[in-house]
């Protein structure tokens, strides 16, 4: 089963070529991530094993396409991340803006600004789904959703101004394979009326 599932996930990647650009500029965007430059920001893998789970995530910087692949087992644990620890000062901006493709799962963004709940570190997540196409999701601030270990806690909202990290995660409670592309990551704020 899972020679399986990552022959499944690498079929999908395997598959991918870097998107066109969209066909217009967008004035109300700023880059965030291009995935052109390994430096850009240090990206690791955080799996379930942590508390004790069976999942595996795995993730590369290819051809300006940042792949995140693997496979999530529910018994234990039930999530995979990518993080990169990567100060941004997005205080200007209404929210994200990912181009993304995967195999149909759904996934979380989650941004993290330093905000502690009873000493531990809150993070903010909210989702988006995928498609087989490359698809622009947005995600405006307002949707994020505080948690500490995936439960829900009352704080503060997210402080765009003091983003720390950013990482996106699959935990839709689903066992099997999936896989993520994404060619950019943006900050937008919503058009004048």
């Amino acid at each position: 089963m899972k020679i399986l599932s990552i022959l499944f996930a690498l079929t999908v990647l395997a598959s991918s070529e870097r998107p066109e650009a969209p066909l217009t500029a967008l004035p109300d965007t700023t880059v965030l991530f291009q995935f052109d430059q390994m430096d850009e920001a240090s990206w690791s893998i955080v799996n379930d094993g942590v508390m004790g789970g069976r999942s595996k995530g795995y993730a590369e910087l290819d051809e300006g396409v940042l792949r995140f692949w693997g496979n999530l087992v529910t018994r234990g644990g039930g999530f995979t991340s990518i993080r990169a620890f990567h100060s941004m000062d997005l205080g200007d901006y209404d929210g994200l803006e990912l181009r993304v493709r995967g195999n149909g799962r759904d996934f979380e963004v989650e941004l993290s600004d330093g905000t502690r709940y009873r000493g531990r570190q809150v993070s903010q997540r909210s989702g988006f789904a995928t498609t087989s196409d490359w698809t622009t999701v947005r995600i405006p601030f307002e949707s994020f959703r505080a948690s500490i270990f995936g439960r829900q806690v009352r704080a503060d909202a997210i402080n765009p101004s003091n983003i720390r990290r950013l990482g996106i995660y699959i935990l839709d409670g689903k066992d099997g394979p999936f896989a993520l592309e994404v060619d950019e990551i943006r900050a937008y704020k919503e058009g004048e009326a």
